[in-house]
């Protein structure tokens, strides 16, 4: 539970129908089982004691007084057990019979939630047996020896996890044009359970994972699903035991229907992503709790042991596929911001300052899919090259074949000259190769991309990306300033998949030169190169050496943005994401190097050039992220030092 997670599991236990002994026997054995895993809550199917297929056997009173004893049957045999757990059975209450989830606890029944969108059309005849859920509110009624809470508005709290507020809903009820589960989580409920039993056709399962995941996104919250599965009478339809578990719209785990390997699919969610999400969002409104009866239950607080992926990238997709579609998404978004921008500006000229380092290759390659998208020619494209005491044959290389081959207007302006003499007027000495030594010849470099523009009526665009700026890896008034910077909301990580996207295009195009280039970029060290090379002529100024690795950085940028995870879980994260490529005191020293550096840095950030947006994490201080650039690190800083 540390940390806001909260371990999850859906169960599909291999029943008989019409049989609640057995069945209540099995469910025993599975609530063992996922308690002895540190399970905090469990899911069974739809009327998982008696079966969901028993059809007109529901009417007997046999059948409805057997799945009572069972339940109790049930209560007395898991009393040493931690979990809050959902069951399901029919309750006849007054003249009627309804289909209930049974919420129960340590032995305890907590209270009784009627299911409320009763079908009634083949093959889910339910209205031929069931009621649905009273429109009345909360009542009591005797059950298992006891008198215990039934109404559709029951939330269930958890005492040691105040923010953990659980839900249920049953089968078609998620499928209603107004899911109680809208009601539930207006109300605070943070985690949804559906029981359910629907049999598996063509097309279901990906029907059912849209639905379910849209549900989850727009109403902010953890979303669990247990299908019935074997043993269900195959009479009319096969079941499949499908399991599902969404955070956020984010599918969490899944054991697809017919796979029987595990019985229950356990993993955690997190709790503190969902409050942080709905904090954040202005559409979600809260509603008021006056018509729920809360219910409270008791976990053991734990440290709860992750097993969910952690993704080490989570700017790139994982699936090749799905890459490959949004890298194109992305340079398109920054091809029509780029073009429009240009339009709008009436800028006979755009101007580059290319370096032959990743982040200039890819502004030159919008820069193209720019004006071709203008059918303006590629000559208004001024890339220009500016080598100076760091400059190496590798970059300047890559810099010439690519701006020739694309056809762009490329000059080169040596700058060794004119830092000496700005040396000489600031009496720096040269030999000195402190932060002026290398800013200056940022700073040389940005002002010579300036003059040009005015001299040709043009607009310089800006190179630096995202993780640049949010370690403040970029010369104040120098390479931090453009007249446009279409690589702004673009983490490092990212940018190397984009410029690998467009030599792959290249290559197909039969551009076999340029693909070259790229790919030669792509696997030179990322350097300013503002620090002469060494003695084989080689890059010597290593960024990953002096700031970090991207991807560790990339990390904890995109979990304390998009999330606002604070520094302690930020480690645990990297842990499980990234723990078999760095070991624990190296994720420590970035982790601390990163907050400090964010901090600090924000004074760049806020008064960044325009640039196009293209994710949910982004640092431009008109739309994506507020902070004054005095703000204090202290409670970040203390806690990662704490670690």
């Amino acid at each position: 539970m540390k940390n806001g997670f909260v371990k999850i599991g859906a169960a599909a236990p291999k029943i008989r129908v019409a049989d609640p002994a057995y069945n209540a026997n099995e469910l025993i054995s599975l609530t063992k089982e996922a308690n002895a895993m540190g399970v905090h809550i469990l899911v069974f199917p739809e009327l998982s004691i008696t079966g969901a297929t028993c059809g007109d056997l529901f009417y007997h009173e046999t059948l409805i007084k057997g799945a009572a004893s069972s339940l109790e049957n049930y209560l007395k045999n898991t009393k040493d057990t931690n979990c809050l757990v959902f069951v399901g059975l029919p309750i006849a209450y007054g003249n009627k019979l309804y289909n209930c989830a049974a919420a129960c606890s340590a032995g305890k029944l907590l209270g009784i939630i009627p299911k409320t969108s009763i079908l009634s059309h083949p093959p889910h005849d339910e209205g031929r047996y069931f009621a649905p859920a009273p429109n009345a509110g909360i009542t009591n009624i005797p059950l298992c020896g006891t008198s215990v809470p039934f109404g559709k508005d029951i939330l269930l709290d958890c005492r040691e996890m105040p923010n953990l507020t659980v839900a249920a809903e049953i089968g078609a009820d998620a499928y209603a044009p107004i899911s109680p589960s809208v009601a539930h989580t207006a109300a605070g409920a943070t985690l949804v359970c559906n029981l359910s039993a629907s049999g598996e056709t063509v097309g279901t399962v990906n029907f059912r994972k849209q639905h379910l995941q849209a549900l989850s996104k727009r109403l902010l919250t953890a979303y669990v699903l247990s299908e019935a599965g074997d043993g269900e009478s195959t009479t009319d339809n096969v079941f499949g035991g499908h399991k599902i578990i969404y955070e956020n719209g984010d599918l969490i785990a899944e054991q697809k229907p017919f796979n029987n390997e595990d019985d229950i699919l356990v993993t955690e969610i997190d709790i503190s992503s969902i409050l942080f999400e709905r904090r954040r969002s202005s559409l979600f409104q809260q509603g008021d709790q006056k018509n729920y009866q809360i219910i409270e239950f008791s976990l053991p607080v734990t440290e709860t042991l992750l097993t969910r992926r952690v993704d080490p990238h989570p700017f790139i997709p994982a699936d090749p596929d799905e890459c490959a579609a949004r890298c194109e998404t992305i340079l398109s978004i920054q091809t029509v911001g780029l073009k429009t921008r240009v339009e709008r500006a009436f800028a006979k000229k755009i101007v580059l300052g290319i370096s032959g380092g990743l982040d200039s290759t890819l502004a030159l390659l919008v820069m193209v899919r720019a004006m071709d998208a203008l059918k303006r020619p590629r000559k208004d494209i001024v890339a220009v090259t500016m080598p100076c005491f760091g400059t190496t044959k590798r970059t300047k290389n890559n810099a010439t074949v690519l701006c020739e081959e694309l056809g762009v207007d490329f000059r080169c302006v040596d700058i060794y000259d004119a830092v000496n003499i700005h040396f000489r007027d600031i009496g720096h000495d040269p030999e000195d190769r402190n932060v002026t030594y290398e800013n200056s010849q940022a700073r040389e470099r940005t002002q010579i991309l300036m003059d040009i523009a005015n001299d040709c009526g043009g607009m310089v665009i800006g190179t630096g990306d995202l993780s640049e700026l949010a370690l403040g890896w970029a010369t104040y008034n120098g390479d931090h300033m453009s007249m446009y910077g279409v690589n702004a909301d673009i983490p490092k990580t990212l940018v190397r998949y984009l410029v690998a996207h467009c030599a792959d295009a290249y290559e197909k195009e039969g551009k076999q030169k340029v693909a070259d280039a790229l790919r030669d970029v792509l696997n030179t060290p990322v350097s300013p190169e503002l620090l002469p090379a060494n003695e084989n002529g080689e890059i010597a100024q290593k960024t990953e050496d002096l700031v970090g690795p991207y991807e560790l950085h990339d990390f904890y940028l995109y979990h304390m943005l998009r999330y606002g995870t604070p520094p302690a879980k930020l480690y645990r994260l990297a842990k499980q994401a990234l723990g078999g490529t760095y070991d624990d005191e190296t994720l420590k020293k970035w982790l601390k190097i990163f907050v400090r550096r964010f901090f600090n840095q924000q004074f760049k950030r806020s008064c960044l050039p325009d640039g196009p947006k293209v994710g949910s994490v982004g640092l431009s201080p008109r739309g994506d992220w507020r902070m004054p650039s005095d703000a204090s690190s202290a409670l970040w800083l203390a806690e990662a030092e704490s670690l």
